[in-house]
């Protein structure tokens, strides 16, 4: 019997027993209400019953939860969050965190240490916004994507460091299909719409350390704004708001528009992707001039079959950099 069951069983036996009890804001023993049941509802009553948790999950691409499970990944319902999937990454020959070694991975482990050592102002000399690295060719098709992506890559597994990638080849983007995204909202929304902000567009993935900057909304003039002043002023936003981030950018070819020429003044570095017996001398020296005004100038020779070991990957590298030329 509960305690209300018992309080009115008990002031019934007083009353009969002729004790006078006053009523108390105008209730008796009798509009009490009896507890229910524990497991019923009082009457009237909702139950509401949330969905599991799987099922407030969206699944795939934007906003996925990351299938390793890495309590560090971000929150599975962030916006801002893309779920890469690493084997469709790696059978575009990007490296990946967890796949085993690889002479690619090993190639690209030489080809960003003095990069990164310039960039952490560690090198002979400071440069100025070191921590931009731009990734260019004279001509297209020479893998200056696939460069700078596996460069990304490689610098995400860094312990100290965190990288940015940023597509800014607006004309013909090519990372979202490299990676395997949509296209989706960045870099050109934040330079057209001050209303957006580069934090609303910057992707975080499952690769903990890696985030990406897309291309973004197609726009009639995107070549322009690469250089107009909003760039200027993200460029400089990017340099400095994180000091352990480095940002790799994927440029235009430097002999196709002049806009690739005017974003590479405002690197820190410049590596510039020569592919192997195809890319004419000429249009080496031309691209050359193109970023003479870049601080430090690494070149990076791509598709070098005699270089790789039996021609089994198809990738070789040679790698020279100099100060100012």
């Amino acid at each position: 019997m509960s305690l209300i069951e018992q309080a009115a069983k008990r002031l019934e036996e007083l009353r009969r027993a002729g004790v006078e009890i006053p009523s108390i804001a105008g209730t008796t023993p009798e509009s009490v209400p009896a507890p229910a049941p524990a497991n019923e509802l009082p009457s009237g009553a909702k139950l509401q019953v949330a969905p599991p948790a799987h099922a407030r999950r969206p699944r795939g691409g934007i906003a996925a939860a990351s299938s390793s499970g890495d309590p560090k990944s971000p929150p599975a319902d962030d916006p801002r969050f893309v779920h890469l999937d690493l084997a469709h990454v790696a059978a575009r020959g990007i490296i990946t965190p967890e796949a085993p070694r690889s002479q690619v991975a090993d190639e690209f482990r030489v080809i960003k240490r003095p990069l990164i050592v310039n960039a952490t102002g560690k090198g002979a000399a400071p440069i100025k916004q070191g921590n931009l690295i731009m990734v260019t060719s004279a001509l297209p098709g020479e893998g200056k994507s696939f460069t700078a992506v596996n460069l990304a890559m490689s610098i995400a597994m860094e312990l100290d460091h965190t990288v940015l990638l940023v597509d800014a080849d607006v004309a013909r983007p090519t990372i979202p299909g490299m990676l395997g995204l949509p296209s989706i909202r960045g870099l050109l929304d934040v330079l057209v719409d001050d209303s957006v902000e580069l934090g609303q567009v910057m992707l975080k993935t499952n690769v903990e350390k890696l985030s990406v900057l897309l291309s973004g909304t197609r726009h009639p003039r995107a070549t322009e704004l690469l250089a107009s002043e909003s760039m200027n002023r993200l460029l400089e936003d990017l340099a400095s708001r994180y000091s352990d981030r480095i940002i790799v950018f994927d440029s235009p070819p430097l002999l196709v528009t002049t806009e690739a020429r005017v974003l590479a003044s405002h690197m820190g570095q410049v590596i510039l992707v020569v592919e192997a017996q195809k890319t004419p001398q000429a249009a080496v020296k031309q691209a050359l001039v193109a970023i003479d005004a870049c601080p430090v100038k690494m070149m990076l020779l791509n598709k070098d079959r005699s270089a790789s070991r039996g021609g089994s990957y198809g990738y070789g590298y040679g790698y020279g950099y100099g100060y100012g030329g």
